[in-house]
This record gives C-alpha cells, structure tokens and sequence, in this order.
C-alpha cells in the first residue's frame, strides 16, 4: 500500500484532516499525519512568541520527515489555511526537489516565493477550512485523488540530480535564441534543463546547480538582474550567479535592456514615458535607462568573479532580446554599447569575451555558444572517464 505523510495543524483541522485521510483510504494510501500544531501552552502569543513557536514547529516536523522519508513513503501533503499553510509550504519546500508533495490550502498569501525552487503542488480550497461543508469536501475529494495518482509513479529522491544536463535560463523575450539552441544541443545528445528567468524560475535554476544537476550552463537570458538591481519582483538567491561556480558557463546579456514589470495600469507614470510593450496581460517589459543598463553590466560582471570554472562572456551587438532589434518596441544600440563599454572595463582575464555583430535569436549567437561549450564539455567528459 502507498504511504503519505500528512502534515496538518490537528488542534484546528482534526476533522478536514481525517476526511482526506478517509478519501486517500479509498484510494488504497495509507495516511499518516505530523502534527504542525503549535505549542502555546494555552496562551495567545505575541508577535514574536508566535514565530518563535512557527520555528519549533517547522523543525519538528521536518526531523520528523528525514526519519520517515526513507521508509517507503511516496508523497507529503500539508493542509491548512494561513498559520497552517505557511508552516506547511516551509516544511514541503525543505524536501527534495522534485519529491511529489501537494499543499491544499486557502492562500492567504503569496506562495510563489516560497514555492520557486520547489514542485509543490498547489490545491486552493476557495473556502476556508473551518468545518466541513459541500465545496471544501469536494476539494479534499479531489486532492486526496490527485495524491493518490502521484503515488502511481515514484522516482528515488535526488534521482534527477545526476549532473546529465546542460541548465539553461529563458524568457519569452529571449525564445528565439533558446529554442534553436536546445534543438541542436538535443541533436548532438544533450540533455538541455531550461528555466523561466521570470524573478521565480532563476530560484530553481539556482538550487538544482547547487546540487550538482549540471555539467555546463547557458545563462542566455540573466534578466533577473534588472528585477534585483532596477525594478520588478524575484527571490532572493545569493548563488543565482555562482551556483555550479565550477561548471563551464556561457553568459550572454539576453532581456537585460528591460523591466519586467506588472499589468500596464500598474506601472507608474513615469516609467511608462520610456519606452516599453505589453508582453502579456500580466507583464509590460519597460526599458532601462543608460544609467540603469551601466549598473546592470557592473553587477553581472562582479556577480561571476567567484567562478572558477571556464567562462564565456557573448555580446550580440544586434538586439538582446526579441523587440530590441530595428522595428522593435524598445530597439536602442546605445544601451548595448553602453553594457558592452562596461563589461569590457571589468572583466577579469579569466572570462572570454566574444562580441558579435547579430541579433541575439541569429544562427551565428547559437553557434558561438556551442563553439565556446564544446571544448569544456569534451575536457570534462574525458575527466570523468
């Protein structure tokens, strides 16, 4: 029988909890819960004797689950509303990468920064969890059957981290060149991981170089860059430029002539005298000023000074991403010679520089990049025979 691991706050969610369990038995999983109740000692605590007891609970838990995670069990749910949830996504986000763990709760907040580096299935209950009632009893119908399809299937913890694949960082803005890259690294028989440089997607790309999931990286399209030094969201990762310090690494400036910013009416005024597009609904991509982009290419270069491994600086002086080329929405040379004019300034002695005459989406961008990665590819391949 498959076995899951519940996590759950039993003081408020006892009988949501024991109906999912129910509905997993029906399934054929065995459900088995941790506790996330907080010891208050039948206080109300204050601000900070709540996150003191947040603390405890998580590393209880979590203790918890390195001594049962070896012992055949195939997912890890957490169940709760706002304390609950929280604590839950906490404990979900320590466990193995790709390990299945489904979080079923209200959302009273923003899980994506919790969530980035981590496959936490997210399963909103619309209601709150506070007595059972038709919607919320739906929901945990529904979830206990997703959970249970999950435990069909189980790959080993750690098993996608074995060093097969060559990480690299995309955007729409920048698709033009990673899709005819991955095609061709795909051809030649690599393994290409390619990762969403939305402020998010550089959380994972960055965890999976920190565990050794690559033997090279593409960093093609840096952008989070603008999002930690000029504008917009991301999280916080020191090792965004320096996990996998050691691997070969090609870098190229791909989206970092622009803002990732919110919906249109949500961008202040000011910035939307500049020049700038919709990419989506959701996103409006502003471009950087010259002050912006110097400070930009001043931070790129000091963030890959602690790499020891061969790196390669690409400059495509035709366009650094799809609406920065003639007709474009936020076309302008200058900024490019401006990142060009800085970076070469800085760069260390240890990192190649190649500037090209091509947008960043032209064939001669892809071959470039392959010419810089084959040679540490095949010194690294003939090491590890």
């Amino acid at each position: 029988m498959a076995r899951v691991l519940v996590l759950s706050t039993l003081n408020t969610k006892a009988e949501e909890t024991e109906y999912f369990l129910s509905h997993l038995a029906q399934h054929g999983v065995q459900g088995e819960v941790i506790d996330l109740a907080l010891d208050t000692g039948g206080k109300i605590l204050d601000g900070d004797g709540k996150l003191a007891a947040m603390e405890q609970a998580v590393a209880r838990a979590e203790a918890s689950l390195e001594a049962e995670l070896s012992d055949r069990v195939h997912a890890v749910v957490g169940l709760g509303g706002g304390t609950g949830g929280e604590l839950a996504l906490r404990v979900l986000s320590s466990l193995p990468i790709t390990f299945p763990k489904v979080l079923i709760t209200t959302l009273p907040f923003d899980p994506r920064f919790a969530a980035a580096d981590s496959s936490i299935v997210l399963v909103p209950t619309l209601a709150d969890i506070c007595g059972l009632n038709a919607t919320l009893r739906e929901v945990l119908e529904n979830a206990a059957a997703l959970t249970a399809g999950l435990c069909q299937t189980r790959r080993l913890p750690g098993v996608c981290v074995d060093e097969t694949s060559i990480g690299i960082t995309a955007l729409g803005a920048t698709e033009g060149a990673v899709g005819p890259l991955v095609e061709t690294l795909q051809g030649q028989g690599e393994e290409c991981t390619v990762f969403h440089s939305n402020g998010f997607g550089g959380a994972a790309f960055a965890r999976f170089a920190d565990r050794g999931a690559f033997k090279a990286i593409v960093d093609l399209t840096p952008h989070e860059l603008t999002r930690q030094h000029v504008g917009g969201i991301y999280v916080p990762r020191d090792t965004r430029f320096t996990a996998g310090g050691d691997l070969p690494r090609v870098i190229l400036p791909g989206a970092l002539n622009f803002m990732g910013l919110g919906q249109r009416d949500q961008v202040a005024t000011q910035l939307l005298e500049r020049q700038h597009y919709s990419h989506s609904g959701f996103f409006t991509h502003v471009q950087l000023s010259e002050d912006e982009m110097r400070h930009v290419a001043t931070e790129l270069i000091k963030a890959l000074l602690p790499n020891t491994g061969p790196t390669t600086l690409i400059v495509p002086m035709g366009g650094f991403s799809h609406q920065d080329m003639p007709g474009g929405a936020i076309e302008n040379p200058n900024l490019r010679e401006v990142f060009l004019e800085t970076a070469r300034a800085l760069l260390p002695n240890n990192i190649t520089l190649e500037v090209l005459d091509a947008h960043i989406s032209d064939p001669k961008v892809t071959s470039a990049i392959l010419s810089a990665l084959r040679p540490a590819l095949a010194q690294r391949k003939v090491s590890n025979v």
